[in-house]
């Protein structure tokens, strides 16, 4: 076999990849369209040439394909994003090179119409939150892993707690802003705001 040729694995997931944006993005247009309450599982499918077992196979909700969209590739990136980060700064400088790398992830126009959705549900506001405390858990193991000295322990836990709540605050600045800028903008300027506050 030619070594350019893709490897049948590589094929499967690319197809996987291209099955899942089509149901995600599918369903977010009729989310917009139709209403979340309205559209069903079953309109989804069809819209998308899939059957219903097809959609279930990929995800198991609405919920999750809102979460697709409101957190794509972000937590699965997080871990090896942030380990990257040379431990000869501050977990918190660390955090920020980190979210600035992953902001693409994010932000797009599919992500702002998804977290709208998911603000005018309780219960879909609710899923939104959990996200952060579960990456919060992601970031706090990764910088035990970088920095692993069992002292900084609590501080490094603290550090991963400002810091996804200083992301979480750009992106609610980023979200009233309906995109006016890029979410790195906000990024950058919740932590200057931090490193003012650290310094009064």
């Amino acid at each position: 076999m030619n070594s350019k040729e893709p490897l049948p694995n590589d094929l499967r997931e690319r197809k996987r990849r291209l099955t899942f944006d089509l149901i995600t993005q599918t369903g977010l247009r009729l989310f917009r369209e139709n209403g979340y309450e309205e559209t069903t599982l079953d309109a989804i499918a069809a819209a998308s040439g899939i059957s219903r077992r097809t959609f279930f196979y990929y995800l198991k909700s609405k919920e999750d394909l809102l979460m697709a969209h409101e957190s794509g590739n972000f937590p699965h990136a997080l871990r090896p994003t942030f380990l990257a980060q040379s431990p000869d700064q501050s977990p918190i400088d660390a955090a920020r090179k980190t979210f600035l790398t992953l902001a693409p992830l994010y932000d797009t126009q599919e992500s702002l119409a998804a977290d709208q959705i998911l603000r005018s549900i309780e219960a879909l506001r609710l899923r939104k939150d959990a996200l952060f405390v579960q990456l919060e858990d992601v970031l706090a193991e990764a910088m035990y892993e970088l920095w692993p000295d069992p002292i900084r322990r609590p501080a490094l836990r603290l550090d991963a707690m400002i810091t996804m709540g200083t992301l979480r605050f750009a992106k609610e600045n980023w979200r009233q802003g309906n995109g006016d800028h890029p979410l790195t903008y906000y990024i950058d300027e919740a932590f200057d705001l931090l490193d003012c506050q650290s310094k009064r």
